[in-house]
Formats: C-alpha cells, sequence, structure tokens
C-alpha cells in the first residue's frame, strides 16, 4: 500500500512518520486490497485546549474511500484512535463484501451431500 502522509503548516519528525507508517500498514492485515492512504497531519490554533493535534486518514480501496478523523493531545494517540475506527470500517466493508459475494462453500457441502446420497 502507498502511503502519503501530509503534515500542514509544520514540519513533522522522522520517529512521527514512522509511527503513522507502521500503524496504517497493519490495517493490510485485515483486508490486502487497500490500494493506498493519505495522512493528514494538522494542528488546531482556534482553540485554547490541549486536544488540539488532528489526525485524518483516508483509505482508498477498490470502489469505495474510508475515512477517519480524531483530535487528541498528541499525534499518537489520534492515530492510534483513528487506525481503530478504521479497522472497524474495514470489518464492516469486509462483511458486506463476503454477504453480496458468497463463497460456493455451501454449494460444495451440498454437492457432497448429494454425491453420498446417490451413492448409497
Amino acid at each position: 500500500m502507498k502511503l502519503q502522509i501530509h503534515s500542514i503548516h509544520f514540519d513533522a519528525d522522522k520517529k512521527l512518520l514512522d509511527f503513522i507508517n507502521k500503524k496504517v500498514a497493519k490495517l493490510e492485515t485485515f483486508f490486502d486490497r487497500i490500494t493506498g492512504g493519505e495522512v493528514y497531519l494538522r494542528l488546531d490554533k482556534g482553540e485554547h485546549s490541549r486536544d488540539n493535534k488532528v489526525v485524518e486518514i483516508k483509505l482508498f480501496l477498490p470502489g469505495q474511500t474510508l475515512f477517519a478523523k480524531e483530535q487528541k493531545n498528541s499525534f499518537e494517540a489520534a492515530t492510534d484512535e483513528a487506525v481503530a475506527s478504521l479497522k472497524k470500517q474495514v470489518g464492516k466493508h469486509k462483511t458486506k463484501l463476503r454477504e453480496k459475494h458468497p463463497t460456493n462453500t455451501n454449494m460444495q457441502i451440498v454437492d457432497e451431500e448429494m454425491l453420498e446420497a446417490e451413492a448409497d
């Protein structure tokens, strides 16, 4: 999966970029057809709260784009939350695909039972 990371109005250090790459790459273990992704890192300056780090992640799948946005007190915490949200979305997407395109295992079981019945 090709992942593009954009830090808006600041330069992210290599340690943070490696952390984000590692976390987002783990999503491929749940669904291997992820084609790419984009990550946007921003600082919200309008608010005076501690939770001013914003992470937005887009994942590109064949025929669909998944999106998660989280705001926390650190980019690492926001990334963890966004990846957890995307993990749920990927699971729902896989479930929908399975319902839409069921495998032929049920047909194989029925065929085997019919062959056994004919043999008797």
